[in-house]
């Protein structure tokens, strides 16, 4: 579970949804979150690459987390956002369906990844968390971002 083994620790997750799934990345990995808007496409880019975006003058990657989990695509709505996350100096945007909200979660209530849970490659889960009714997927955004700096990109 890496950075999550800690126990007694109260772990604050950013949470969002693709589809159906509702998944969660540490919040210090999170820059910001915004609205859907213009994305320029760029050749050559890998199939989940939808291209790069203008952030306050700088260009970044912009990457759809369905793609990469080879999930089906879908049209941006009023509720797409692109979250921005930032990792080893490199600033990329993950589209998602929806941010749902930030949750303090005990660290104790975090299990192992289970073999083939939900429909994405578990090397890029760092767990489970359990809270009454929901199942929340811990994504581990370092391994998810490995071959995906923007340096790669170009």
């Amino acid at each position: 579970m890496g950075a999550l083994a800690a126990t007694g620790t109260v772990l604050q997750l950013v949470t969002f949804t693709l589809g159906t799934e509702e998944y969660a990345i540490d919040i210090l990995k999170v820059q910001e979150i915004n609205r859907m808007t213009e994305i320029t496409m760029v050749p050559n880019a890998p199939p989940f690459v939808e291209g790069v975006m203008n952030l306050r003058g700088k260009v970044i990657q912009v990457m759809s987390l369905r793609g990469k989990f080879g999930m089906e695509g879908r049209s941006s709505d009023e509720s797409s956002r692109v979250m921005i996350v930032g990792l080893q100096g490199v600033t990329i945007g993950l589209i998602v369906d929806s941010v749902s909200e930030v949750l303090r979660v005990p660290s104790d209530v975090v299990e192992p990844t289970p073999p083939m849970s939900s429909n994405i490659s578990t090397e890029f889960i760092q767990g489970i968390a359990k809270l009454n009714d929901r199942l929340i997927i811990l994504l581990d955004i370092d391994k998810i971002l490995e071959g995906s700096s923007a340096s790669s990109m170009f």
